[in-house]
């Protein structure tokens, strides 16, 4: 699913951005000039729900006959283009061409700091017309709502000001790169809300029809109650200890490492499962590669070159921990950039007094059941093929067996933005849900540098 993102080590959920072309930054702090060499929901409609026309068939993406044709448009301006500004340029472009969508999404406005870069992804993606300053593009009258593909120290300053602007706002995941930023960001949400602006974080990883299936399967009560949940989010991509010393390993550019970049995702869909947040964590952290070459040139994606000289790696490279849940249920995670031979497996259980549930990423169209309720003697687990038209999302796209892939998520993420908008609700995940994960990530990295005492999630 990785067909128009290819990429030498695998499918990544990185916002990778090169600072030296995402926007103008005419004041920018010491930390932001540090990292100046880089470039980075549950189901708000009933599962299975209808979204075509009535009667009319599912269009692939690229279609020019939409059948969003004709209402009223989403114009969205997007601040980045690298790895996560073509995923979103690729839902925005197709979520109006499959679904029946009550606003037709506009890709009006691209904004990098490198005019000639910025033109270049705005002809590749579909966007009209680009920016080299996000301020300006906030500034545009033609812009309703703005998608932020930015390094996550860059987040709070974006989005507050869009938010303030009076535009709807998508920010990728982590919220922020810290607790205060993204209690800010929750702040301007909750204001900006009050006045008819959303504000959505997009952990996409709630998208994947399957994951969706698992929640709506979970709320029927085919676990009973729940006793485990285990997620594990393995990448492989910084084993080699030569590998330069890109902004994903400084902590005033990344805010943290695995753990932001990858555990970020897990507690959210851990969570968004269980239909409940943690309460408490204990955790591990440690860095493997303590100092790197140099880069030489800006990066992109998880490509670079090295430099002359070494730096200090100021990140956790993987993250262990378990948590509580207040209902009783454990938990545990793991996040790691040193799973040798791991590319991008995301791998959850979930474990009921009726039954348990299992995923895996990179088999995104199946979702494994076992039914603790039938007689042990045919009992086991089953591989249900999630490609079923009353599966979540899919009575829009192919037939069963025609299996989605990764840039579906951010087809479905747009589909369901509109949604919330158009109807003014407030959406899922909200920056409220992006405070909360960021403050989990925050307990996790206290219990760490405290010899993992057991640490309560701040509410």
């Amino acid at each position: 699913m990785t067909g128009p993102l290819p990429h030498p080590h695998g499918t990544t959920p990185y916002e990778d951005e090169e600072r030296t072309h995402l926007m103008a930054q005419p004041q920018q702090s010491a930390g932001a000039q540090a990292g100046a060499d880089r470039p980075e929901g549950g189901e708000d409609r009933p599962a299975g729900e209808a979204d075509r026309v009535a009667g009319q068939e599912a269009r692939p993406a690229g279609d020019g006959d939409r059948p969003a044709a004709g209402k009223p448009p989403l114009r969205v301006g997007m601040v980045g283009y690298a790895f996560m500004g073509a995923a979103h340029s690729q839902g925005w472009r197709t979520a109006g061409r499959v679904f029946d969508l009550p606003r037709r999404p506009v890709l009006s406005v691209l904004c990098g700091r490198d005019g000639a870069a910025a033109r270049a992804a705005a002809d590749r993606h579909g966007w009209a017309a680009t920016e080299t300053d996000w301020r300006a593009l906030i500034a545009r009258d033609d812009v309703d709502l703005v998608d932020i593909c930015t390094p996550g120290d860059s987040h709070a300053e974006i989005a507050v000001a869009a938010l303030a602007a009076g535009k709807h706002v998508l920010c990728e995941k982590p919220l922020a790169n810290t607790v205060e930023e993204a209690e800010a960001m929750a702040r301007a949400a909750q204001e900006a809300y009050d006045r008819g602006q959303l504000a959505m974080v997009g952990f996409n990883y709630r998208r994947v029809p399957a994951v969706a299936l698992a929640r709506r399967m979970i709320t029927e009560g085919r676990l009973g109650t729940l006793r485990h949940v285990r997620v594990a989010y393995l990448q492989d991509w910084l084993v080699d200890p030569e590998f330069p010393l890109t902004w994903r390993l400084r902590k005033e550019a990344a805010g943290s490492g695995a753990l932001g970049d990858l555990g970020a995702h897990i507690v959210d869909v851990a969570q968004y499962l269980a239909g409940e947040t943690l309460s408490g964590v204990s955790a591990l952290t440690e860095t493997f590669v303590r100092q790197r070459p140099l880069p030489g040139a800006p990066t992109s994606g998880l490509a670079a070159v090295t430099a002359a000289g070494t730096g200090q790696v100021t990140v956790d490279d993987a993250a262990v921990f378990t948590a509580r849940f207040p209902s009783g249920a454990l938990a545990s995670f793991e996040a790691t950039r040193y799973a040798t031979g791991r590319k991008n497996a995301l791998r959850l259980e979930l474990n009921g007094e009726r039954g348990s549930l299992a995923f895996d990423l990179e088999r995104l169209n199946e979702l494994h059941y076992h039914d603790a309720t039938e007689a042990a003697t045919h009992a086991g687990f089953r591989r249900i093929l999630v490609t079923e038209p009353d599966h979540p999302y899919l009575d829009a796209w192919w037939p069963p067996g025609h299996g989605l892939g990764y840039e579906h998520t951010f087809v479905h993420q747009a589909r369901d933005l509109v949604h919330a908008i158009a109807e003014g609700r407030r959406p899922e995940p909200s920056f409220a849900d992006g405070l909360q994960v960021q403050r989990v990530l925050a307990a996790v990295e206290e219990s760490a540098a405290k010899n993992s005492v057991y640490t309560p999630i701040a509410v």
